[in-house]
C-alpha cells in the first residue's frame, strides 16, 4: 500500500509561506461588547427615567 508521501517532504510548505503581521482586531470580544450594549439598552434608559427634567 502505498504512502501519502515521504518524511523528507513534511513540513516544507509551511516553512517556505512568508509570515505576515495579524490584522488589528475591530469589533471588542462579545463578552465585553454585550455588556456595553447591555448597559447602553437598559441602565441609562432606567437611569434618565428616575431623574425628572
Amino acid at each position: 500500500m502505498p504512502t501519502h508521501g515521504s518524511l523528507t517532504k513534511a513540513g516544507k510548505v509551511r516553512s517556505a509561506t512568508p509570515k505576515i503581521p495579524p490584522k488589528p482586531k475591530k469589533n471588542k470580544p462579545p463578552r465585553v461588547r454585550n455588556r456595553a450594549e447591555y448597559a447602553r439598552r437598559l441602565l441609562k434608559p432606567q437611569a434618565a427615567e428616575t431623574f425628572p427634567t
